[in-house]
């Protein structure tokens, strides 16, 4: 005869069922994520020297309100805690230390800046938070075996600078370089990125290099330097307003090398129309996005998609400012990533997904142009096109460089 067994007791036979059910029906969190939100930081210049470049951060903003509005990630609405770092390194630690552990956010995603990225890379390693598609090309964000947490997002300067050497070699094998780089890693990447390209040929090609901090008020004497040392090339690697500066000093000198500007600097709106289109023509950039200047993308679904997102969302945003279409962008490479999380928010989740992005094509890249990572690999885009600027719009020309 069996024993009389008593009822389930509500609370037990809910933890029963819950053992019972499939892991993957089941929610996982790490702090920032919820079943209403999900948490991220970042920090941006929106004062100091590099503030044109917080366009980014406003442009991430705007998608995200996007994305909010069409009801949010798997039903759950992006927070984004954007701060104010004033691309100060120290000012970076203070307010990324605020995000991770008075905030709780699930990750960092898109600080802008080379110097202030590299000061919080080792503490967010740490910590094991994804460091997630920081703005700036440093070779230094793709090293998965010092840095697992950290993922590059755009082509390295390293990567863009020899493929400007390659042009260079093919149709001036007798240049005389001059360079303009700023004194912090971003400049010496350009610099080790040029001289790596030319190899030997760099002790006599390169006749003057010259260098300006953030803080300097213009860079007019380098340039002026840079004529006097009979360079008949220039490799314009300043930044936002020092690249205009260059551009526009170079013209009133009457000096006209064939000029190469970094990508960061090719936005119509904040640098060549500062400097003055006229002085800017013929210049040669590098690209991986649709330039929004370009007539050829009248018709391009992309970017009617991207016009609809400014005009909604971002109305008084430049429609001439690239950076516009690369805060765009970099914000939909993370809905994407929090996307295939799904259920499963959790750090571990972030970074294993971010690893895991193949031929992944967002409609304001480049034709061909793809986003690819592994876990060798954190990286996600690595080709781009030369681009040369014919005093209206860039046009892309010749085939994308870069694996």
């Amino acid at each position: 005869m069996m024993g009389f067994r008593p009822p389930l007791r509500p609370a037990l036979l809910l933890a029963l069922l819950a053992i019972s059910l499939p892991a993957e029906a089941q929610k996982r969190y790490s702090p920032g994520a919820s079943d209403t939100a999900i948490r991220i930081g970042q920090t941006m210049p929106y004062s100091g020297p590099a503030s044109s470049y917080s366009v980014i951060g406003k442009a991430e903003l705007a998608y995200f309100a996007k994305v909010n509005a069409e009801g949010g990630i798997n039903g759950r609405k992006v927070e984004l805690i954007s701060l104010d770092d004033g691309y100060s390194p120290p000012k970076t630690v203070e307010q990324t230390r605020r995000l991770v552990e008075q905030d709780k956010v699930l990750a960092i995603f898109s600080t802008f800046g080379t110097p202030t990225n590299a000061v919080i890379r080792k503490y967010l390693n740490a910590k094991k938070i994804p460091h997630l598609f920081p703005t700036g090309g440093a070779t230094q964000w793709d090293d998965p075996r010092a840095y697992p947490w950290m993922f590059g997002w755009q082509p390295n300067y390293n990567a863009e600078m020899k493929a400007y050497v390659r042009f260079l070699l093919k149709e001036r094998p007798n240049a005389r370089i001059g360079i303009l780089y700023q004194d912090d890693d971003v400049g010496k990447d350009n610099l080790k990125g040029l001289r790596e390209g030319l190899g030997p040929a760099a002790q006599h090609m390169i006749v003057r290099e010259v260098s300006y901090a953030t803080t300097d008020a213009t860079v007019d004497s380098q340039v002026i330097d840079l004529k006097a040392s009979g360079a008949d090339v220039f490799f314009n690697t300043a930044s936002g307003k020092f690249a205009a500066q260059a551009i526009r000093k170079a013209h009133d000198l009457g000096w006209h090398p064939l000029q190469f500007l970094s990508n960061y600097s090719s936005s119509v709106g904040a640098v060549l129309r500062p400097a003055g289109l006229e002085g800017a023509k013929g210049i040669i950039s590098t690209q991986f996005q649709k330039d929004p200047t370009d007539p050829r993308w009248r018709d391009d679904q992309g970017y009617k998609e991207w016009l609809s997102w400014m005009d909604k969302f971002y109305p008084n945003g430049d429609k001439a400012d690239i950076f516009s279409v690369y805060g765009y962008l970099s914000a939909q490479t993370l809905v994407e990533v929090l996307k295939r999380s799904g259920d499963e928010l959790t750090t571990d989740s972030l970074r294993k997904q971010a690893e895991s992005l193949r031929g992944v094509a967002l409609p304001m890249l480049l034709p061909g142009i793809t986003l690819n990572t592994s876990p060798d690999s954190h990286a996600p885009l690595k080709q781009l096109y030369l681009m040369r600027f014919d005093g209206e719009s860039w046009q892309t020309f010749g085939e994308a460089h870069g694996g």
